[in-house]
């Protein structure tokens, strides 16, 4: 089974910052915490502190990594910030295009400002999107999107007795012109 992802805490990056200051490797760290090698990577070079004119500040620290973290994490969304966007994918919603349909056709166009089917999936059914009565709009017309797992997968295209496995033995070996 997977094993979940969730984000790294302060106390996490206190323990990051007393080991880098020990010297240990990013490896062992990775092992101590109990995580993939790649995300205590990642963590280092993401939130890596900076300074130009005191160059001896400069560094891995905790409270600066929490600060990057939250500011990356609390950035508003697109169609939060960019009315004239919104206003468009919300006219365009409201005359009974479907998110793929927009996000397609501003990507046909060229547009300089648009967005993916997902990000107004997520307007729609975000506090600002529900107060509007977005999901009207949509084609199934919930109120609440269905989780991640459960959304249907479309069928398979061949049903499973035509698949090529359970082709005879003849056309298998190709021994006759044609097969």
């Amino acid at each position: 089974m997977k094993v979940r992802f969730s984000h790294l805490s302060l106390s996490e990056r206190r323990k990051i910052e007393r080991w880098r200051q020990m010297k240990l490797s990013p490896d062992e760290m990775a092992r101590r915490l109990g995580r993939h090698r790649s995300t205590i990577f990642r963590e280092l070079r993401r939130n890596h502190f900076h300074d130009s004119e005191i160059p001896k500040l400069s560094g891995y620290w905790c409270v600066v990594a929490q600060g990057y973290s939250d500011g990356r994490r609390t950035r508003q969304r697109k169609l939060v910030r960019d009315p004239g966007l919104r206003d468009q994918v919300e006219r365009c919603l409201r005359s009974g295009w479907t998110p793929e349909q927009i996000a397609g056709r501003m990507r046909y166009e060229g547009a300089p400002r648009r967005v993916c089917q997902e990000t107004i999936y997520r307007h729609v059914y975000s506090d600002e999107g529900r107060r509007a009565e977005l999901w009207r709009h949509l084609p199934s017309g919930r109120r609440r999107r269905r989780g991640y797992r459960l959304r249907k997968r479309p069928p398979p295209k061949f049903a499973p007795e035509l698949s090529i496995l359970f082709r005879p033995d003849v056309i298998a070996h190709r021994k006759q012109f044609g097969h």
